[in-house]
């Protein structure tokens, strides 16, 4: 059986692992609308890695013989000045998802729950390597500055993500 609070707090991370989705897939558009395919698609495949994360914390609870309890997700930004304010918009988030993966991991730790530790130590890896490859694009357009034969070496690189 969860811990009352931890089960509220693992709930609360499915909404904020959906919202990510979300705000990738803003994201993805805006790019869209900037004619920006590669990096639009490089945001379509991170959303949709948001959502499985989301999903792996909707089955850990099932599994542990509890209720998901859904709530709204809030409205995501739509638009940003540039490519390189969107990618700092994306790994500032990255960095406060892992935030809230270690205030989970320090709450189960301090309920025994060893089981929910277990699968908080994959979200802990996670989310290396999801502020490591947010901050590569961060830097490269950093070094691009205004080159916008750059940009587009840079989109169609990212547009190759799977």
């Amino acid at each position: 059986m969860l811990d009352q609070k931890l089960y509220k707090e693992l709930n609360d991370q499915i909404n904020a692992e959906l919202h990510s989705s979300y705000l990738y897939l803003s994201m993805a558009s805006w790019f869209e609308s900037e004619n920006l395919k590669g990096m639009a698609k490089w945001m379509h495949a991170q959303a949709e890695e948001e959502k499985v994360h989301a999903m792996k914390f909707y089955h850990f609870i099932e599994e542990r013989r509890a209720k998901v309890e859904l709530t709204a997700i809030e409205g995501p930004k739509t638009s940003w000045n540039s490519p390189l304010h969107a990618f700092e918009d994306a790994f500032a988030h990255e960095e406060y998802i892992s935030g809230r993966i270690n205030k989970l991991m320090t709450l189960a730790r301090e309920v025994r729950d060893y089981a929910t530790e277990e699968l908080l130590h994959w979200f802990v890896k996670e989310q290396v390597e999801e502020e490591a490859s947010v901050d590569e694009v961060v830097q490269k357009l950093k070094m691009l500055g205004d080159a916008r034969n750059g940009l587009l070496m840079l989109d169609k690189e990212l547009g190759k993500r799977d």
